[in-house]
């Protein structure tokens, strides 16, 4: 079994909780305009030109993004950092991209973690095949759900779909009762209003089960340099990236909604 990675980040603390190595699938059915791994959307590998210095001369040597690993190879990395793992309470991170797309080689790694006593944690956007949830519940810790705007018209224009089947599977997922964490990306120009976050807010809160915890993730502009270097048009273009300070006004509105609530996850 054969999965496309476009990245294996290990020492992670931003992808759940404790210490984490963070596997990035290729592949992904929305286009968020925020986007901050383009690379991560077309669900195949690809080839770029990149430019690197020898010898104060600069040359272009082709590169690939993405490859095909085995479940193996990827536990070969995953397991040398299980002593940090539980040390911190930490573990490990399938994301994307959406990993859900590759189902069978995500089944596959989880159950291998599992086996290996290691916490797992999908992030997913959440729009994805229900059926596509059922075989991985009982091998995964915690569910990273995106939640990004409660209205349907304003996340189809800029996510490329609507959200009746992100707010279907939350549900699903929550009466499932496996843990689940909110991430919602506050992105200028989109869902940067109190109201927003108003909204969303009483929709989570009207939710049948427990909403472990909410993430809001101030919108930054580090992608800046990947679209260049694959030479990708970024929307976001010129966009400043937040500071967490912007996001206090929503952080409270959370906690008023009895949620507890992080400024970046």
């Amino acid at each position: 079994m054969k999965g496309i990675i476009f990245d294996i980040r290990r020492f992670a603390t931003h992808d759940g909780p404790g210490i984490r190595t963070t596997v990035f699938f290729k592949g992904c059915p929305l286009s968020c305009r925020w986007c901050h791994n383009p690379e991560s959307i077309d669900p195949l590998p690809f080839k770029f030109q990149k430019k690197v210095m020898v010898d104060e001369e600069w040359f272009e040597q082709e590169e690939w993004v993405g490859r095909a690993y085995g479940v193996d190879e990827v536990m070969n990395i995953l397991i040398r950092d299980k002593v940090f793992y539980e040390e911190s309470g930490g573990g490990v991170t399938f994301s994307g991209g959406e990993p859900l797309l590759q189902p069978e080689f995500l089944l596959e790694s989880l159950e291998t973690c599992q086996r290996e006593g290691l916490h797992t944690a999908v992030d997913t956007s959440g729009h994805i095949h229900r059926k596509a949830f059922d075989p991985i519940l009982p091998f995964t810790s915690l569910f990273l759900f995106d939640y990004k705007h409660h209205d349907p018209a304003k996340h189809l224009q800029s996510t490329g779909f609507s959200n009746e089947i992100i707010r279907d599977n939350l549900q699903y997922l929550l009466k499932s009762g496996k843990p689940v964490r909110i991430r919602i990306p506050v992105i200028p120009a989109f869902n940067h209003t109190e109201n927003d976050m108003a909204e969303m807010m009483g929709f989570l809160k009207s939710l049948d089960g427990t909403i472990e915890q909410v993430d809001l993730l101030p919108y930054h502009s580090l992608g800046t340099n990947k679209y260049k270097r694959f030479a990708m048009p970024n929307p976001m273009d010129g966009v400043p990236s937040l500071k967490k300070n912007d996001l206090l006004p929503y952080l409270q509105v959370f906690q008023k909604g009895g949620f507890k609530v992080t400024i970046g996850g």
